[in-house]
């Protein structure tokens, strides 16, 4: 399973599953989708929960690992996916979770694992009162499909009757369900004449993705608490104070996640351009600066290799470094030519340029796992460096994955004279919440990080948070 292509293509390839008027199920993406569950069918499912995914994705996620076979899967594989497709089925907006088991009935799916989840979603979703009332035809044929149309309709018929526990009821339906008061109660519902023009809830009972209210209007300091006391203290607030709450700031922000076994080589552009001027001074490099700290806490080896001499810029990554967060940075070489170090030693200021190039070369002498880039994407020494000595990097038999994640000050910045090197991965950043699917997707594109987000999925799943 390719996971740096899946998770792309799960974070942008938006279109819908369709169901024609003929029977006939459209997805342009079955194939990869059956392949990738074929190589692995759990880490497949568990990549549908990685912040970010969209909601086709997720609800193609849910169709194909239903409709597939569970014959050769262990038990505990087979119990992480039942907790994933119930995950998925309550964390969709329920229109798309009702399109992927209509889906199951196009493809003639009858597995006991699928009947057992869409009984589930059917008489046990949160909104199931209201969705029965608005969408009753689709959930009927949902349900019959599950059952059998000859068993749901007795079951419907026994309960009509006043059965509520029989041994036929019991090994018909009642096996299926949780709460067997409840289901009773909602079969008589799915079977009851409907009300014309009832509102299908539109939202998801338990979302996947919990992100905080994004702020209407953008400063410095409203980008996640993190890089808000990072701005404070490259100001010169007091330290004393902001110190400790910001390592309590990056132990939250890190809480419940595992240790990436592996090596990430960071080179971090410390340039004048990610300070910034006027309003906006330090919003960049405070959010870079915030990347690495939750790197250093998360990864059990970080090298951080600096791009640029502009002495300010280090002076306030000093005032950082030198506090409680320090003691996460496992490994920091900042890189510097021998003139400009000198110039440096000598007291002088030196305009911070960005040598993005030879700094990827130096990170990659350190044989990492992964080398991320950190960068506004200003590329002011030879322009055009970095992706000419990325292209050649293959060439050269160098495999370590490069990724370039580019800060910027919303999420709405044009980008377009930004992009230093296009044939590398990319992903910008600008809040402290994009951290949550900014992870994954670093560590997919490295072998260590495959088991890192299977753990963290885990995790997701067991109500830890991630």
């Amino acid at each position: 399973m390719d996971t740096p292509t899946l998770l792309q293509h799960f974070r942008t390839h938006d279109a819908p599953l369709v169901l024609s008027r003929g029977g006939d199920l459209v997805w342009d993406d079955a194939e990869l989708h059956r392949s990738a569950r074929l190589s692995d069918p759990e880490g497949y499912a568990l990549l549908a929960l990685v912040p970010g995914v969209l909601p086709w994705q997720r609800a193609r996620v849910l169709l194909c690992t239903l409709a597939a076979s569970q014959d050769g899967l262990d038990e505990r594989t087979r119990a992480t996916l039942a907790k994933v497709t119930r995950a998925l089925m309550f964390g969709l907006p329920p229109a798309y979770a009702v399109t992927a088991l209509l889906a199951l009935r196009r493809l003639r799916v009858n597995h006991k694992h699928a009947t057992r989840a869409v009984v589930a979603f059917v008489l046990e979703h949160p909104e199931a009162d209201a969705l029965i009332e608005a969408r009753r035809p689709a959930l009927v044929d949902c349900f019959e499909h599950a059952l059998g149309k000859a068993t749901a309709r007795g079951c419907a018929r026994l309960i009509a009757e006043g059965d509520t526990g029989s041994g036929r009821l019991r090994r018909s339906l009642l096996r299926f369900t949780s709460d067997p008061a409840v289901a009773i109660g909602r079969v008589r519902a799915l079977y009851a004449p409907g009300t014309y023009g009832a509102e299908a809830p539109q939202e998801p009972p338990a979302p996947l993705d919990q992100v905080g209210e994004r702020p209407p209007n953008v400063t410095p300091t409203n980008r996640g608490d993190i890089a808000a006391t990072l701005v404070h203290l490259y100001r010169g607030g007091p330290a004393a104070e902001l110190r400790p709450a910001l390592a309590g700031y990056v132990a939250e922000a890190t809480r419940g996640l595992p240790r990436l076994a592996g090596h990430v080589a960071v080179v971090l552009d410390t340039s004048g351009s990610m300070r910034g001027y006027g309003d906006r001074e330090w919003a960049v490099m405070s959010q870079a600066a915030a990347l690495r700290l939750v790197l250093a806490e998360v990864c059990e080896r970080l090298t951080v290799i600096e791009t640029a001499e502009a002495l300010e810029v280090r002076e306030r990554l000093t005032v950082v470094e030198t506090g409680e967060v320090c003691e996460r940075l496992t490994v920091i070489e900042t890189a510097e030519g021998p003139e400009v170090r000198e110039r440096l030693t000598a007291g002088e200021t030196v305009d911070g340029a960005t040598d993005l190039a030879t700094r990827l070369l130096d990170a990659l002498d350190t044989r990492p796992d992964l080398v991320v880039i950190v960068t506004d994407g200003y590329e002011n020494v030879l322009p055009g460096d970095l992706a000419r000595v990325a292209a050649t990097l293959p060439r050269a038999g160098v495999t370590t994955p490069v990724v370039l994640c580019q800060a910027t000050f919303t999420a709405g910045d044009d980008l377009t004279l930004r992009d230093p090197a296009p044939l590398l991965p990319r992903r910008p950043f600008w809040h402290q919440d994009d951290f949550a699917g900014l992870l994954p997707w670093l560590f997919g594109h490295c072998a260590p990080g495959r088991d890192w987000i299977r753990t963290a999925m885990l995790s997701r799943l067991e109500g830890g948070r991630t």
